[in-house]
Protein backbone atom coordinates (compact mmCIF):
# COMPACT_ATOMS: atom_id res chain seq x y z
CA UNK A 1 0.00 0.00 0.00
CA UNK A 2 1.42 3.36 -1.04
CA UNK A 3 1.03 6.39 1.26
CA UNK A 4 -1.19 8.03 -0.50
CA UNK A 5 -3.44 5.10 -0.30
CA UNK A 6 -2.66 4.53 3.66
CA UNK A 7 -4.09 8.00 4.28
CA UNK A 8 -6.85 7.99 1.91
CA UNK A 9 -7.97 4.54 3.70
CA UNK A 10 -7.27 6.81 7.00
CA UNK A 11 -9.29 9.75 5.61
CA UNK A 12 -11.96 7.37 4.24
CA UNK A 13 -12.72 4.52 6.36
CA UNK A 14 -12.03 1.19 6.68
CA UNK A 15 -14.80 -0.47 5.02
CA UNK A 16 -16.19 1.33 1.64
CA UNK A 17 -12.43 3.68 2.08
CA UNK A 18 -11.00 0.20 1.50
CA UNK A 19 -13.12 -0.46 -1.57
CA UNK A 20 -12.74 3.23 -2.69
CA UNK A 21 -8.83 2.46 -2.56
CA UNK A 22 -9.11 -0.46 -4.88
CA UNK A 23 -11.30 0.87 -6.76
CA UNK A 24 -9.08 3.90 -7.53
CA UNK A 25 -5.53 1.98 -8.06
CA UNK A 26 -6.82 -1.18 -9.56
CA UNK A 27 -5.98 -3.94 -6.64
CA UNK A 28 -8.05 -6.37 -6.18
CA UNK A 29 -9.64 -7.53 -2.86
CA UNK A 30 -8.00 -10.74 -3.74
CA UNK A 31 -4.78 -9.91 -3.80
CA UNK A 32 -3.61 -11.85 -0.90
CA UNK A 33 -3.65 -14.68 -2.70
CA UNK A 34 -1.44 -14.23 -5.25
CA UNK A 35 0.57 -16.25 -3.52
CA UNK A 36 -1.21 -19.40 -4.42
CA UNK A 37 -0.26 -18.99 -8.14
CA UNK A 38 2.93 -19.24 -9.45
CA UNK A 39 3.33 -15.37 -10.27
CA UNK A 40 7.11 -14.76 -11.46
CA UNK A 41 8.90 -13.84 -7.57
CA UNK A 42 9.32 -9.95 -8.18
CA UNK A 43 5.64 -9.88 -8.70
CA UNK A 44 4.69 -11.15 -5.28
CA UNK A 45 3.39 -8.46 -3.44
CA UNK A 46 3.25 -5.55 -6.02
CA UNK A 47 0.47 -3.58 -6.72
CA UNK A 48 -0.70 -2.23 -10.19
CA UNK A 49 1.11 1.52 -10.78
CA UNK A 50 -1.65 4.15 -9.97
CA UNK A 51 -2.31 7.47 -8.80
CA UNK A 52 -5.47 7.68 -6.89
CA UNK A 53 -8.37 8.25 -9.03
CA UNK A 54 -10.99 10.26 -6.68
CA UNK A 55 -14.00 12.23 -7.20
CA UNK A 56 -13.18 15.44 -5.56
CA UNK A 57 -13.50 18.71 -7.01
CA UNK A 58 -10.01 19.50 -7.50
CA UNK A 59 -7.72 16.94 -9.16
CA UNK A 60 -4.17 18.26 -9.38
CA UNK A 61 -2.29 14.82 -9.22
CA UNK A 62 -1.60 13.62 -12.48
CA UNK A 63 -0.50 16.52 -14.43
CA UNK A 64 -3.42 16.52 -16.93
CA UNK A 65 -3.68 19.43 -19.14
CA UNK A 66 -7.74 20.65 -17.60
CA UNK A 67 -9.09 22.76 -20.90
CA UNK A 68 -10.56 20.17 -22.77
CA UNK A 69 -10.78 20.30 -26.56
CA UNK A 70 -13.35 22.38 -28.12
CA UNK A 71 -16.50 21.62 -29.45
CA UNK A 72 -14.84 21.64 -32.97
CA UNK A 73 -12.42 19.65 -32.27
CA UNK A 74 -14.97 17.57 -30.46
CA UNK A 75 -16.99 17.09 -33.62
CA UNK A 76 -14.02 16.36 -35.96
CA UNK A 77 -13.12 13.50 -33.70
CA UNK A 78 -16.87 12.04 -33.08
CA UNK A 79 -16.53 12.33 -37.33
CA UNK A 80 -13.09 10.16 -37.16
CA UNK A 81 -14.75 7.52 -34.87
CA UNK A 82 -17.93 7.53 -37.00
CA UNK A 83 -15.47 6.48 -40.55
CA UNK A 84 -13.28 4.50 -38.65
CA UNK A 85 -16.17 2.59 -37.21
CA UNK A 86 -17.44 1.71 -40.82
CA UNK A 87 -14.26 -0.68 -41.12
CA UNK A 88 -14.11 -2.16 -37.69
CA UNK A 89 -14.55 -5.60 -38.98
CA UNK A 90 -11.04 -5.12 -40.13
CA UNK A 91 -8.19 -4.84 -38.57
CA UNK A 92 -5.95 -1.48 -38.16
CA UNK A 93 -3.29 0.00 -40.09
CA UNK A 94 -0.77 -1.94 -38.43
CA UNK A 95 2.51 0.51 -38.27
CA UNK A 96 0.20 3.66 -37.93
CA UNK A 97 2.48 5.11 -40.84
CA UNK A 98 -0.21 8.15 -41.86
CA UNK A 99 -0.11 9.31 -37.95
CA UNK A 100 3.31 8.75 -37.98
CA UNK A 101 3.93 10.89 -41.20
CA UNK A 102 1.80 13.74 -39.04
CA UNK A 103 3.50 13.15 -35.78
CA UNK A 104 6.74 13.59 -38.04
CA UNK A 105 5.43 16.82 -39.67
CA UNK A 106 4.67 18.13 -35.98
CA UNK A 107 8.41 17.83 -34.67
CA UNK A 108 9.85 19.09 -37.83
CA UNK A 109 13.28 18.81 -37.24
CA UNK A 110 13.57 17.02 -40.98
CA UNK A 111 12.15 13.61 -39.70
CA UNK A 112 9.82 11.54 -41.57
CA UNK A 113 7.60 8.73 -40.45
CA UNK A 114 10.51 6.24 -40.80
CA UNK A 115 12.07 8.18 -38.08
CA UNK A 116 8.55 7.58 -35.76
CA UNK A 117 7.49 5.42 -33.40
CA UNK A 118 4.07 5.67 -32.08
CA UNK A 119 2.35 3.25 -29.03
CA UNK A 120 -0.14 3.68 -26.47
CA UNK A 121 1.23 6.26 -24.37
CA UNK A 122 4.80 6.88 -23.67
CA UNK A 123 4.36 3.87 -21.64
CA UNK A 124 4.49 1.33 -24.31
CA UNK A 125 6.80 3.35 -26.38
CA UNK A 126 9.15 3.21 -23.73
CA UNK A 127 8.28 -0.76 -22.87
CA UNK A 128 9.00 -1.22 -26.34
CA UNK A 129 12.72 0.53 -26.14
CA UNK A 130 13.13 -1.92 -22.89
CA UNK A 131 12.01 -5.06 -24.52
CA UNK A 132 13.88 -4.23 -27.82
CA UNK A 133 17.91 -3.08 -25.93
CA UNK A 134 17.29 -4.19 -22.41
CA UNK A 135 16.44 -7.58 -20.83
CA UNK A 136 18.13 -10.46 -19.02
CA UNK A 137 21.84 -9.74 -18.41
CA UNK A 138 21.47 -6.21 -19.54
CA UNK A 139 20.87 -3.08 -17.41
CA UNK A 140 19.21 0.50 -17.65
CA UNK A 141 20.65 3.70 -15.62
CA UNK A 142 18.90 6.72 -14.98
CA UNK A 143 19.00 9.77 -12.75
CA UNK A 144 17.37 9.68 -9.45
CA UNK A 145 14.78 11.36 -8.71
CA UNK A 146 13.21 10.54 -11.79
CA UNK A 147 9.56 8.94 -13.12
CA UNK A 148 8.15 6.36 -10.98
CA UNK A 149 7.33 3.79 -13.92
CA UNK A 150 11.11 3.63 -15.25
CA UNK A 151 12.35 0.92 -12.15
CA UNK A 152 8.78 -0.59 -13.33
CA UNK A 153 9.56 -1.00 -16.90
CA UNK A 154 12.87 -2.76 -16.14
CA UNK A 155 11.31 -5.25 -13.88
CA UNK A 156 8.54 -6.27 -16.62
CA UNK A 157 11.16 -6.80 -18.85
CA UNK A 158 14.18 -8.28 -16.87
CA UNK A 159 16.02 -5.23 -16.78
CA UNK A 160 18.84 -4.48 -14.16
CA UNK A 161 17.82 -0.77 -12.66
CA UNK A 162 20.01 0.64 -11.68
CA UNK A 163 20.20 4.74 -10.74
CA UNK A 164 22.57 7.52 -9.88
CA UNK A 165 21.91 10.81 -7.70
CA UNK A 166 20.80 14.18 -9.21
CA UNK A 167 22.20 17.18 -7.40
CA UNK A 168 20.30 18.62 -4.51
CA UNK A 169 19.04 21.45 -6.99
CA UNK A 170 17.74 18.37 -8.85
CA UNK A 171 19.99 19.17 -11.89
CA UNK A 172 22.69 16.79 -13.45
CA UNK A 173 25.87 17.22 -12.62
CA UNK A 174 27.44 16.58 -15.99
CA UNK A 175 31.20 15.43 -15.10
CA UNK A 176 29.38 12.74 -12.38
CA UNK A 177 26.86 11.75 -14.83
CA UNK A 178 29.13 11.13 -17.89
CA UNK A 179 31.62 9.27 -15.05
CA UNK A 180 28.62 7.07 -14.06
CA UNK A 181 27.70 6.01 -17.78
CA UNK A 182 31.43 4.92 -18.02
CA UNK A 183 31.60 3.17 -14.72
CA UNK A 184 28.10 1.27 -15.03
CA UNK A 185 27.80 0.76 -19.18
CA UNK A 186 24.95 0.59 -19.69
CA UNK A 187 22.40 -0.96 -22.09
CA UNK A 188 19.98 1.41 -21.93
CA UNK A 189 19.96 5.59 -20.27
CA UNK A 190 17.09 7.06 -19.44
CA UNK A 191 16.86 10.65 -19.07
CA UNK A 192 13.60 12.81 -18.09
CA UNK A 193 13.93 16.37 -19.51
CA UNK A 194 11.84 17.79 -18.17
CA UNK A 195 11.77 15.48 -15.23
CA UNK A 196 9.47 14.19 -13.33
CA UNK A 197 8.76 14.41 -10.53
CA UNK A 198 11.25 17.56 -10.37
CA UNK A 199 10.08 19.49 -13.39
CA UNK A 200 14.16 19.58 -14.04
CA UNK A 201 15.41 19.85 -17.65
CA UNK A 202 18.61 18.90 -18.95
CA UNK A 203 20.91 20.97 -20.79
CA UNK A 204 22.04 19.70 -24.57
CA UNK A 205 25.68 19.95 -23.47
CA UNK A 206 25.02 17.32 -20.98
CA UNK A 207 22.93 15.08 -22.89
CA UNK A 208 25.45 15.25 -25.61
CA UNK A 209 28.17 14.06 -23.66
CA UNK A 210 26.05 11.36 -22.28
CA UNK A 211 25.05 9.92 -25.54
CA UNK A 212 28.63 10.31 -26.49
CA UNK A 213 29.89 7.95 -23.53
CA UNK A 214 26.85 5.75 -23.84
CA UNK A 215 27.69 2.16 -24.86
CA UNK A 216 24.09 1.59 -25.81
CA UNK A 217 21.26 3.59 -25.88
CA UNK A 218 19.67 6.76 -24.79
CA UNK A 219 16.29 8.25 -24.74
CA UNK A 220 15.36 11.15 -23.60
CA UNK A 221 11.89 11.29 -21.99
CA UNK A 222 10.12 15.26 -23.19
CA UNK A 223 6.62 14.15 -21.87
CA UNK A 224 6.48 18.11 -20.91
CA UNK A 225 8.62 19.69 -23.66
CA UNK A 226 6.06 22.26 -24.44
CA UNK A 227 5.47 23.44 -21.60
CA UNK A 228 9.40 24.80 -20.86
CA UNK A 229 10.15 28.00 -20.82
CA UNK A 230 10.75 29.86 -23.64
CA UNK A 231 14.07 29.04 -25.60
CA UNK A 232 14.96 26.01 -24.15
CA UNK A 233 15.86 23.36 -27.18
CA UNK A 234 14.71 20.17 -27.26
CA UNK A 235 17.15 17.02 -27.54
CA UNK A 236 15.65 16.46 -31.08
CA UNK A 237 18.56 18.63 -32.15
CA UNK A 238 20.76 16.29 -31.60
CA UNK A 239 19.14 13.37 -33.52
CA UNK A 240 21.65 13.73 -36.29
CA UNK A 241 24.80 13.10 -34.56
CA UNK A 242 23.99 10.12 -32.43
CA UNK A 243 22.12 7.28 -34.34
CA UNK A 244 21.70 5.34 -30.73
CA UNK A 245 20.09 8.48 -29.17
CA UNK A 246 15.88 8.48 -29.38
CA UNK A 247 13.46 11.35 -28.28
CA UNK A 248 10.51 10.15 -27.02
CA UNK A 249 7.12 12.58 -26.31
CA UNK A 250 3.72 12.26 -25.57
CA UNK A 251 -0.07 14.12 -26.42
CA UNK A 252 -1.31 13.13 -23.39
CA UNK A 253 -0.68 16.72 -22.03
CA UNK A 254 0.22 19.51 -23.44
CA UNK A 255 -2.29 18.67 -26.71
CA UNK A 256 -5.32 17.94 -23.70
CA UNK A 257 -5.19 13.92 -24.97
CA UNK A 258 -4.31 12.02 -21.94
CA UNK A 259 -7.49 9.90 -22.97
CA UNK A 260 -6.50 9.42 -26.48
CA UNK A 261 -3.27 7.36 -25.36
CA UNK A 262 -0.44 8.23 -27.99
CA UNK A 263 2.73 8.30 -27.13
CA UNK A 264 5.52 8.69 -29.66
CA UNK A 265 9.03 8.48 -30.10
CA UNK A 266 11.86 10.07 -32.92
CA UNK A 267 15.28 8.28 -33.70
CA UNK A 268 17.24 6.62 -36.71
CA UNK A 269 15.08 4.62 -38.62
CA UNK A 270 17.01 1.44 -37.36
CA UNK A 271 15.89 2.40 -33.93
CA UNK A 272 12.33 2.52 -34.76
CA UNK A 273 12.71 -0.80 -36.84
CA UNK A 274 13.71 -2.55 -33.53
CA UNK A 275 10.59 -1.12 -31.60
CA UNK A 276 8.65 -2.74 -34.40
CA UNK A 277 9.80 -6.52 -33.77
CA UNK A 278 8.68 -5.67 -30.06
CA UNK A 279 5.16 -4.46 -30.43
CA UNK A 280 2.38 -6.03 -30.56
CA UNK A 281 0.39 -7.11 -33.72
CA UNK A 282 -2.06 -4.28 -34.24
CA UNK A 283 -0.70 -2.43 -31.30
CA UNK A 284 -2.96 1.27 -32.30
CA UNK A 285 -6.78 0.62 -32.50
CA UNK A 286 -7.80 2.36 -35.52
CA UNK A 287 -10.24 4.58 -33.35
CA UNK A 288 -6.60 6.06 -31.49
CA UNK A 289 -5.08 6.59 -35.18
CA UNK A 290 -7.95 8.59 -36.32
CA UNK A 291 -8.52 10.62 -33.46
CA UNK A 292 -4.42 10.94 -32.90
CA UNK A 293 -4.53 12.30 -36.59
CA UNK A 294 -7.12 14.80 -36.08
CA UNK A 295 -5.67 16.53 -32.95
CA UNK A 296 -2.27 17.08 -34.48
CA UNK A 297 -4.84 18.52 -37.76
CA UNK A 298 -5.87 20.74 -34.87
CA UNK A 299 -1.98 21.41 -33.11
CA UNK A 300 -2.47 24.97 -32.85
CA UNK A 301 -6.10 24.73 -30.87
CA UNK A 302 -4.94 21.73 -28.97
CA UNK A 303 -1.73 23.53 -27.67
CA UNK A 304 -3.62 27.27 -26.76
CA UNK A 305 -3.40 26.51 -23.34
CA UNK A 306 0.52 26.18 -23.20
CA UNK A 307 0.84 29.52 -22.17
CA UNK A 308 -2.17 29.70 -19.62
CA UNK A 309 -0.29 26.69 -17.88
CA UNK A 310 3.00 28.17 -17.94
CA UNK A 311 2.05 31.25 -16.39
CA UNK A 312 0.50 29.58 -13.95
CA UNK A 313 3.14 27.49 -12.76
CA UNK A 314 5.43 30.08 -12.46
CA UNK A 315 2.51 31.79 -10.55
CA UNK A 316 2.53 28.89 -8.37
CA UNK A 317 6.22 28.50 -7.76
CA UNK A 318 6.37 32.16 -6.61
CA UNK A 319 3.16 31.76 -4.66
CA UNK A 320 4.48 28.77 -2.59
CA UNK A 321 8.18 30.57 -2.69
CA UNK A 322 6.69 33.58 -0.87
CA UNK A 323 5.38 30.93 1.97
CA UNK A 324 8.68 30.22 2.51
CA UNK A 325 8.25 26.79 0.66
CA UNK A 326 11.09 24.81 -1.03
CA UNK A 327 10.45 25.17 -5.32
CA UNK A 328 12.02 23.01 -7.30
CA UNK A 329 12.62 24.79 -10.89
CA UNK A 330 10.32 23.43 -13.15
CA UNK A 331 9.85 23.09 -17.30
CA UNK A 332 6.80 21.16 -16.76
CA UNK A 333 3.35 21.75 -16.30
CA UNK A 334 3.34 21.07 -11.74
CA UNK A 335 5.02 22.33 -9.42
CA UNK A 336 7.30 20.28 -6.58
CA UNK A 337 7.62 21.92 -3.04
CA UNK A 338 8.45 21.18 0.37
CA UNK A 339 9.71 20.01 2.22
CA UNK A 340 7.44 18.64 4.83
CA UNK A 341 8.07 17.08 7.97
CA UNK A 342 5.06 15.37 7.55
CA UNK A 343 4.35 15.78 3.68
CA UNK A 344 1.52 13.19 4.53
CA UNK A 345 -0.64 14.99 6.73
CA UNK A 346 -0.17 17.96 4.21
CA UNK A 347 -1.50 15.67 1.55
CA UNK A 348 -3.89 14.43 3.74
CA UNK A 349 -5.08 18.41 4.65
CA UNK A 350 -5.62 19.04 1.29
CA UNK A 351 -7.98 16.27 0.71
CA UNK A 352 -10.00 16.69 3.62
CA UNK A 353 -10.32 19.82 1.86
CA UNK A 354 -11.27 18.93 -1.76
CA UNK A 355 -7.89 19.25 -3.37
CA UNK A 356 -6.09 16.10 -4.72
CA UNK A 357 -1.98 16.95 -5.17
CA UNK A 358 0.58 13.98 -5.53
CA UNK A 359 3.14 11.91 -2.99
CA UNK A 360 5.86 11.41 -5.19
CA UNK A 361 9.54 12.32 -5.41
CA UNK A 362 12.41 12.59 -2.32
CA UNK A 363 10.98 12.41 1.84
CA UNK A 364 9.28 15.83 2.60
CA UNK A 365 8.06 16.75 -0.91
CA UNK A 366 5.18 16.78 -2.86
CA UNK A 367 3.56 17.57 -6.40
CA UNK A 368 0.89 19.51 -7.79
CA UNK A 369 -0.52 20.43 -11.26
CA UNK A 370 -0.61 23.56 -12.34
CA UNK A 371 -4.66 23.89 -13.48
CA UNK A 372 -6.96 26.81 -14.15
CA UNK A 373 -7.49 29.78 -12.18
CA UNK A 374 -10.40 28.26 -10.08
CA UNK A 375 -8.27 25.14 -9.20
CA UNK A 376 -5.39 27.11 -8.66
CA UNK A 377 -7.16 29.33 -5.97
CA UNK A 378 -8.51 26.51 -4.46
CA UNK A 379 -5.06 24.78 -3.99
CA UNK A 380 -3.75 27.85 -2.40
CA UNK A 381 -6.67 28.56 -0.37
CA UNK A 382 -6.59 24.91 1.08
CA UNK A 383 -2.26 25.21 1.19
CA UNK A 384 -2.79 28.06 3.16
CA UNK A 385 -5.67 26.89 5.91
CA UNK A 386 -3.24 23.53 6.35
CA UNK A 387 -0.37 25.41 6.70
CA UNK A 388 -1.67 28.08 9.17
CA UNK A 389 -3.16 25.12 11.14
CA UNK A 390 0.47 23.86 11.73
CA UNK A 391 0.05 20.61 9.38
CA UNK A 392 3.19 19.75 7.93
Amino acid sequence: MNAEGGALRQARGTSSGEGALRQAQGTSADAGAQGTLPVRPELVGEEPYGAPQLDVPYALNVNENPYPPSEKVVAEIAAAVAQAARTMNRYPERDAVELRADLARYLGHGLTSDDIWAANGSNEVMLHVLMAFGGPGRSVLSFAPTYSMYPEYARDTHTAWTTFPRRDDFTLDPVAAVDAVRDQRPDVVLIASPNNPTGTAVDLDTLAAIADAAPGVVVVDEAYFEFAHAGTPSALELLPRFPRLAVSRTMSKAFAFAGGRLGYLAGAPAFVDALRIVRLPYHLSAVTQAVARVALANADEMLAAVDRLRAARDDLAAWLSARGLQVAASDANFVLFGRFADRQAVWQGLLDRGVLIRVVGPEGWLRVSAGTPEEMAAFKRALSEVLEAGVG
